[in-house]
């Protein structure tokens, strides 16, 4: 699994920050840092958004301004 560390290891070290914090301090560990990616994830997937609507908006204005130079030409 891990390079020479067995399971049994691990399950001794999980004891030992089991008894050095407690399940409650884990839990609320566990809760805030579940909080903070989820909102990382959020503020990433608005980001995109965001630069996804301007884009499109970009490309619509680009058109928009191909299509009056075409006007302009043809008059």
């Amino acid at each position: 699994m891990f390079s020479g560390i067995s399971i049994w290891q691990l399950l001794i070290i999980l004891a030992i920050v089991v008894l050095l914090f407690g399940t409650k301090k884990l839990r609320n560990i566990g809760n805030d840092l579940g909080g903070a990616v989820k909102g990382f994830k959020d503020s990433v997937k608005d980001g995109e958004d965001g630069q996804n609507s301007k884009r499109l908006a970009d490309d619509d204005s680009d058109k928009h301004t191909s299509k009056q130079e075409k006007h302009k030409d043809q008059a």
